[in-house]
């Protein structure tokens, strides 16, 4: 009886299981990143949104790739979203660029000293972030901003071996959602760490000391900085910049 056939490196769907892992640094795993096409749907959508571009934008080149991770390799604190936005991340190629979610998010981090700058506009405005680094469940704008839990899935590797090469430093990490939180459990599991149990619930403010390979994970939660909750003060800009400080202390972040 023959044996069944190993996986194609090329074939799209089997991209992120084959190339992320054996990524020796973060440098060489942004570099598989950018040419994932794993996911048809996501694939078609931020290259329509490429394409046909919002009027404000309509003289620029989108992005349109997939988005990997921003910040140094030698973080000591992970900050943990969802996806880029469509007119955002898709149009900027950096995470958290070019939109009012990034405005906000940039206003707090840099209020809690971990960035430079207190907005995030375009990949050449000078931001840089201190002992931090933004990481993303899904590197390619989603719909409606939804992801479907196998895309979800199929693009864990990327922040499963981005956490990874994290891990020497990494002692805390901010959750941004509900959709980060539980994207991260499955990934901290198959890292090693040992999850309390009951698992962490998230929530804005929730704390979790996680014990791992590389010394104890502090896991904290954070709203969203979406449009929709900070329009509605569910998040303002004190709780969010309270959550980094504290995250900042806990991870050792000078």
């Amino acid at each position: 009886m023959p044996h069944p056939a190993a996986p194609d490196p090329d074939d799209d769907r089997d991209y992120p299981a084959l190339r992320a892992p054996g990524a020796q640094d973060l440098e060489i795993l942004d570099a598989r990143l950018i040419d994932c096409r794993a996911c048809p749907r996501l694939v078609a959508w931020r290259e329509e949104v490429g394409r046909v571009r919002r009027a404000a934008y309509r003289d620029e080149t989108y992005w349109a790739r997939p988005v990997p991770g921003f910040g140094p390799a030698d973080a000591s604190l992970a900050v943990i979203g969802l996806a880029p936005a469509a007119h955002g991340g898709n149009r900027t190629g950096r995470l958290f660029t070019g939109d009012p979610t990034s405005d906000f998010l940039f206003a707090a981090l840099h209020a809690a000293g971990l960035a430079a700058l207190p907005y995030s506009h375009s990949r050449d405005d000078g931001q840089r972030l201190y002992g931090t680094r933004l990481v993303s469940p899904v590197h390619c704008v989603p719909p409606d901003n939804r992801p479907t839990p196998a895309e979800r899935d199929t693009c864990r590797p990327w922040m499963a071996r981005e956490l990874d090469l994290l891990g020497p430093t990494l002692r805390a990490a901010v959750v941004l959602g509900g959709f980060g939180w539980q994207a991260l459990m499955p990934v901290l599991t198959a890292a090693g760490y040992v999850l309390p149990r009951p698992r962490p619930v998230f929530g804005h403010g929730a704390h979790a000391r996680i014990e791992g390979p590389d010394g104890p994970l502090d896991l904290l939660g954070c709203y969203h900085p979406s449009p929709r909750n900070t329009s509605t003060k569910r998040l303002t800009l004190e709780m969010a910049t309270e959550v980094f400080r504290r995250a900042a202390r806990l991870g050792g972040v000078p």
